[in-house]
């Protein structure tokens, strides 16, 4: 197993705050694998942590942020397709992109990938450029809001800013790193700002569709949402209306 790199760490100095790049879990049990791709990455923008297995990514799931994640399939390994399935039946990873890199004579795995819900699969060796060109695809996915903001435009509400295409969020000139259901969860309150957003719309917005999600999960998430906001941007204040849901105030409101 890789020794865990301290890139993300050691940037991870004010809680919510972005001195932090997108951050992306390498799934693999082969060391030399991983310090190859997270070099790749990390020349990108991007930082990466190693997991073993489905067991260990669960765990360190819930310490960090993720917003994406690649899983190594050996040749001599069966297990790929059961480390995605775990992970996409999970609240807390089912909705992060999960791409595989199959190695050369694991080629057989591409069905039972697919079967287990992957996102994206490649046949190793893979051009560096056509992975991270995947990765910024995945993690730019958006759609157009009532805001009236075009995919790769900003949405924005008093000093909080939120970039579509780039994944990023900004509060007070200050960048503000989300994990991709915060993310998701933040877009669609900036979309309407003062509109009460239901925990099912809420769900139906950050999490997919084949993902069971329970009503204290959405609290987990939306508590998380605000801790990140409240160190950049304090004025930024998300409601809880009882027994409604939730909604982002207005700055006049």
């Amino acid at each position: 197993m890789p020794v865990h790199s301290t890139d993300a760490v050691e940037t991870d100095l004010v809680p919510g705050v972005a001195l932090m790049k997108p951050l992306v879990l390498i799934c693999s049990q082969d060391a030399e694998f991983y310090l190859f791709l997270s070099h790749i990455l990390e020349v990108d923008g991007f930082a990466s942590e190693p997991a073993g297995g489905a067991k260990e990514a669960l765990a360190m799931a819930d310490e960090r942020d993720f917003q994406a994640i690649v899983l190594d399939c050996g040749p001599t390994s069966m297990t790929g397709s059961a480390i995605c399935a775990r992970l996409k039946r999970e609240p807390r990873t089912g909705g992060l992109p999960i791409i595989a890199l199959i190695a050369p004579g694991a080629e057989n795995q591409h069905l039972d990938l697919l079967k287990a819900g992957i996102d994206e699969n490649f046949v190793r060796p893979i051009a560096p450029a056509k992975l991270l060109d995947c990765l910024r695809a995945r993690l730019a996915l958006t759609k157009r809001g009532s805001n009236g903001v075009e995919n790769g435009g900003w949405l924005s509400c008093g000093d909080l800013e939120m970039r579509l295409d780039a994944h990023r969020v900004r509060g007070n000139g200050h960048e503000i790193h989300l994990g991709p259901i915060e993310f998701n969860l933040l877009r669609l309150l900036l979309e309407t700002p003062g509109k009460v957003f239901t925990r099912d719309e809420l769900i139906g917005a950050a999490w997919p569709a084949n993902i069971h999600v329970g009503v204290r999960t959405v609290d987990v998430h939306m508590s998380r949402l605000r801790k990140a906001l409240k160190a950049a941007s304090p004025s930024t204040v998300i409601r809880t209306t009882r027994s409604a849901g939730y909604s982002l105030e207005r700055p006049d409101g």
